[in-house]
């Protein structure tokens, strides 16, 4: 990855979960799954999370990490008349303050934490599902349409840890537009 921009932010929350709370659970609702909001994680090249609900799964190896921007989750709140949401709700792995994430897809960037780096492709959209409506606020499944972050690859094992990182990204973003909804681009679409 040639690097060219660094951005100053600020990981909030590292969500660890071992299962699933919505995916597959539309009649039953939400399950009450043991949640971790870690000091700290391990990452494994291209498995995820040590520990997660998606670390080493074949069907999840390319999207087996979500970043969101709470910048999103807060101008979804204050658009829906909302309290604040929970960010850890949203069931996103890596919760950041400070970056715009959509420019990085289709692309490599990575995370400095504490000195260490860890490489990431952002492969996809982290698209909602139905269940924000009921977990966070009526309206919000459609309110983070566009800004539901992203799905990664770790393409380097690391360790990413809470509090001050550095976002390091071959594009350049406008941390201004953190909380915006995106309209993705096709030719960024891998």
């Amino acid at each position: 990855m040639t690097a060219n921009y660094r951005y100053d932010v600020e990981i909030l929350h590292l969500l660890v979960s071992p299962a699933h709370a919505y995916f597959g659970r539309s009649r039953e609702g939400a399950a009450d799954v043991p949640t971790t909001d870690a000091d700290r994680v391990e990452l494994v090249a291209g498995k995820g999370i040590v520990g997660d609900r998606f670390f080493g799964k074949a069907a999840h190896m390319d999207a087996a990490v979500t970043l969101i921007a709470v910048e999103a989750l807060e101008e979804m709140a204050a658009e829906l008349g909302s309290a604040p949401f929970d960010p850890l709700l949203t069931r996103r792995n890596v919760v950041i303050r400070g970056a715009q994430l959509a420019p990085l897809i289709g692309g490599d960037f990575a995370l400095e934490s504490r000195g260490e780096l860890v490489r990431f492709k952002a492969g996809r959209p982290a698209h909602p599902c139905a269940w924000m409506d009921q977990m966070l606020a009526p309206g919000a499944h459609a309110a983070m349409r566009g800004r539901g972050g992203v799905r990664c690859q770790p393409l380097s094992d690391g360790t990413l840890h809470q509090g001050p990182a550095v976002l390091v990204s071959p594009v350049e973003l406008d941390p201004a537009r953190a909380g915006t909804p995106s309209l993705l681009r096709p030719s960024r679409l891998p």
